[in-house]
């Protein structure tokens, strides 16, 4: 156990340290300018500029912007994560409602149910690619495992993809089930639909420039003043210092940056490609209860 807490504290993976590196050298070499300054006019104080650093007021706004700012950030990777969480739920609830409910009577109609199957996973992967920027072209090319070719040729002429599948289930989802299934499949549509306006919700509203902006002059006006508050006292512990200073500094901003935006591909954003693939096996596995999960080997594709 104490041999992986050490793994997890040194390790790169995930960490913000390759992203602020640069900055933190830049204060560090900063810093060793300032030893030399002061080595050079000893007699010379700089107490004006160290001012700054020292001032109560300055501390306690930087500090509580950072929180703010952390706190903020991982609100809005918790939400997406619980956007996502509903996606799996009624993804498996609505398969199980088409899998009970709706019994095909020839071959045509079973075609059919496995369709109205993939739109289901379909959906969760059109969403993960929309919320990655991809155009609807590219959605559904890799779409391939799940849609035919004519029909992800209609799709990709689509505005927004992942809303036009749901159309499409939809419309044979009001054919096949009776009135009461059909009221129970209308609310767990809706349900996916309130998950992915979530989701877009969160990617399409940024911080506030004004805000970012702010924060990160404060921080890096603390990196800027502090070298001359304590150069009279440590001397060339000055450097070492800074590297300690703007790595925390630093890394809690960058920390907030990482996580804002959670849908992307980085280590810090959520895995969306794993979760895509849990809702392929457990869709597929309820369609296919007897035989297990025999389609899993296209969900690889995702």
């Amino acid at each position: 156990m104490t041999a992986q807490w050490f793994q997890v504290a040194v390790s790169l993976k995930g960490s913000t340290i390759p992203k602020i590196l640069p900055r933190a050298l830049l204060s560090v070499l900063f810093g060793a300018i300032v030893v030399l300054i002061h080595q050079q006019f000893p007699q010379q104080h700089l107490t004006t500029l160290s001012s700054i650093t020292s001032n109560v007021v300055f501390n306690l706004v930087l500090g509580l912007l950072l929180v703010f700012r952390t706190n903020t950030a991982y609100d809005r990777f918790w939400e997406g994560r619980k956007a996502w969480g509903t996606l799996v739920v009624t993804s498996r609830n609505l398969a199980r409602l088409m899998q009970t409910a709706i019994q095909p009577t020839d071959a045509v109609a079973r075609d059919r149910q496995k369709q109205a199957f993939h739109y289901v996973i379909a959906f969760a992967i059109a969403t993960k690619l929309k919320l990655r920027d991809q155009s609807s072209a590219e959605i559904a090319g890799a779409l391939s495992p799940w849609l035919p070719e004519l029909e992800r040729t209609e799709l990709a002429e689509s505005s927004h993809l992942p809303l036009a599948l749901m159309s499409r289930l939809a419309a044979y989802l009001s054919q096949e089930l009776p009135a009461n299934p059909w009221q129970s499949a209308q609310e767990m549509q809706n349900s996916l639909v309130e998950g992915l306006t979530a989701c877009e919700r969160i990617h399409s509203t940024p911080m506030p420039p004004a805000y970012t902006i702010y924060l990160r002059r404060l921080t890096l006006l603390y990196c800027l003043t502090l070298p001359f508050y304590v150069v009279e006292d440590i001397g060339w512990l000055t450097p070492p210092l800074m590297a300690l200073i703007s790595f925390i500094l630093f890394g809690v901003e960058q920390i907030g940056t990482e996580i804002e935006n959670p849908f992307g591909h980085d280590s810090n954003d959520l895995p969306l490609d794993a979760i895509c693939q849990e809702i392929a096996a457990n869709v597929t596995q309820i369609r296919q209860p007897s035989s297990g999960v025999a389609d899993i080997s296209n969900v690889l594709g995702v």
